[in-house]
């Protein structure tokens, strides 16, 4: 198979869906990869490196697209991919569906094949190729709340350890999972006072036997949130339905409750965040500020760590693309019923229900299109 690497366009997005390891591991199994030139520059990898490994550079990105019959990307598809993508080319990637309708209706009009990594799910239950970048995206809350909690942007001017004879920041973090937990533990570790909230008791109970003891567990209600707000000085939002639109956990009059520059990270911002006054925003123009309450909601927050994010990225998506590009999309499905539960949208049908479900629209059983 023909497997193409187009360079990431999303802006600040210094990631790319393949290494040049990963391309020696391809081409042994005898697949071509065309490597778009420049499209590892920002994760480290230069073209020669690729060339070495047996990729073909190619300087047109548009040749890139029309000669793969898999596309590997990191973020969706932006409207000026939109054109690119072609009936029965298969597109893996992170795909988001569910915050948006544009992007939902420009791939079914397309016919390709939508493969989502972050809804490639095991058995039970876990998204092994969304946990590298939750683990990097809850690291980074903490730090980038960290950040802006100084005066110079906006922040309550809070140093998150405080010092002796002046108490720590307080932290809350809504969610559990992979990304509350590694921001609680960076949060705790920078020596603020934590606490985590989830509606799973019995993942409470495991948090609060493994963590450490500067964090806090609690049932998650709106009453409980509302209770903590007005001492609150970092915000994480962590929640994650897998393919779904995040619950608005905050909404607007509860900002009424916080002080003037309380800080709000949204890491749910993918799928279409977890506050009511959120907005994506990028990494050269990272914040803004909704009733002094400064929101943070970059929607590739690990892109600002590209290295990291692409060596932890590539070294799982890696085997499935494998299985893909060896077997055929159909055959790959059906042989792994974890990388089936990454199909999203097939010859413009919808048939992961949580899309559909996200805009009212038709669903269609995945078996129908197998």
């Amino acid at each position: 198979m023909i497997i193409g690497v187009p360079k990431e366009i999303k802006t600040l997005e210094n990631r790319v869906s393949l290494q040049p390891g990963g391309v020696l591991q391809l081409k042994k199994k005898g697949h071509e990869v065309l490597i778009e030139k420049g499209a590892g520059l920002g994760s480290g990898f230069t073209d020669e490196m690729y060339k070495k490994s047996g990729a073909t550079i190619v300087d047109d990105v548009e040749e890139v697209w029309k000669r793969a019959e898999m596309i590997m990307k990191v973020k969706e598809p932006i409207k000026e991919e939109y054109p690119r993508m072609r009936e029965g080319q298969i597109i893996f990637t992170y795909f988001h569906f569910a915050a948006s309708r544009e992007l939902t209706e420009a791939v079914q009009e397309s016919k390709c094949i939508a493969i989502a990594y972050e809804t490639v799910e095991k058995s039970d239950g876990s998204l092994p190729l969304l946990v590298p970048m939750s683990e990097v995206a809850g690291r980074m809350a903490a730090q980038e709340g960290a950040k802006y909690l100084e005066k110079t942007f906006g922040g309550r001017g809070v140093l998150m350890g405080g010092i002796p004879g002046v108490r720590p920041a307080n932290v809350i973090v809504l969610g559990g999972g992979i990304v509350g937990v590694n921001a609680a533990r960076i949060a705790a570790g920078m020596g603020a006072n934590t606490t985590i909230l989830d509606i799973n008791t019995n993942r409470l109970r495991y948090l609060d036997e493994i963590l450490p003891k500067n964090i806090d567990t609690q049932f998650s209600t709106e009453g409980a949130i509302r209770n903590l707000l007005p001492t609150t000085d970092l915000i994480i939002g962590a929640v994650l339905i897998p393919g779904a639109k995040a619950p608005n956990l905050i909404s607007r009059d509860m900002l009424k409750l916080m002080r003037p520059g309380t800080v709000m990270v949204d890491v749910a911002i993918d799928q279409g965040g977890c506050f009511e006054t959120s907005k994506a925003t990028t990494h050269d123009d990272p914040i803004y500020e909704v009733d002094d309450v400064v929101h943070y909601c970059v929607a590739n927050m690990p892109g600002a760590v590209p290295y990291t994010s692409t060596m932890g990225l590539t070294n799982v998506t890696l085997p499935y693309a494998a299985q893909i590009a060896t077997k055929g999309w159909k055959k790959a499905l059906d042989d792994d019923p974890e990388l089936k539960m990454g199909l999203n949208i097939a010859d413009g049908k919808i048939v992961y229900k949580y899309v559909a479900d996200a805009f009212d629209m038709e669903y269609t059983p995945v078996e129908e299109v197998m």
